[in-house]
């Protein structure tokens, strides 16, 4: 997340309606944001229209669709709003600043191994394939992997301070730490 910028107020009234999905029905793999999906129906759209913010579970999980990473500028807030809009049960949300506390991200940050271990499934998955779609899935997994080992801990703690606070932090304000 760029420091100090609320994505979810990029969305218009008409972006939220494209919005249904529900908490209770959040896959595990999302990371921790505003941004999050439910119980997808994976037309292989997601990556097409989101490809920096989306990602695909291994057919152990469904094949559902994922938010591997949350908006980071305005371009893409609108490429989650398109991958939204081509999801057909509508199970994309945008209110997970409403259900995350900074307990719950420190315990899916420490439970990071888990989803660390479904990555290396994925990119074992659709790594062997030919089909673009797949090839697509692997590196979008390798994607996500570098992410989890380099990124996402600065943007899990600008969003712990977004959730502490209020407000996300300014440049050179202190970062709660994860754990």
């Amino acid at each position: 997340m760029t420091v100090g910028w609320d994505p979810v107020a990029e969305l218009t009234d008409e972006d939220r309606k494209l919005f249904q999905g529900r908490w209770e029905k959040r896959l595990w793999l999302n990371v921790p944001g505003p941004f999050y999906t439910g119980e997808t129906d994976m037309c292989w759209t997601g990556r097409l229209n989101a490809p920096d913010n989306v990602m695909y579970a291994a057919s152990c999980e469904g094949n559902l669709e994922y938010v591997f990473r949350q908006p980071r500028s305005p371009g893409q807030v609108r490429e989650v709003v398109n991958a939204a809009d081509e999801e057909p049960f509508q199970e994309y949300a945008y209110d997970g600043d409403r259900w995350w506390t900074p307990e719950a991200v420190r315990l899916w940050w420490a439970g990071r191994g888990r989803v660390e271990e479904h990555v290396a499934l994925t990119l074992a998955e659709y790594a062997k394939s030919v089909h673009p779609a797949d090839l697509d899935a692997a590196a979008g997994a390798l994607e996500f992997r570098a992410y989890l080992k380099g990124g996402l801990a600065a943007d899990l703690r600008a969003y712990l301070f977004r959730l502490e606070e209020g407000r996300y932090p300014g440049d050179g304000e202190r970062l709660p730490e994860l754990g």
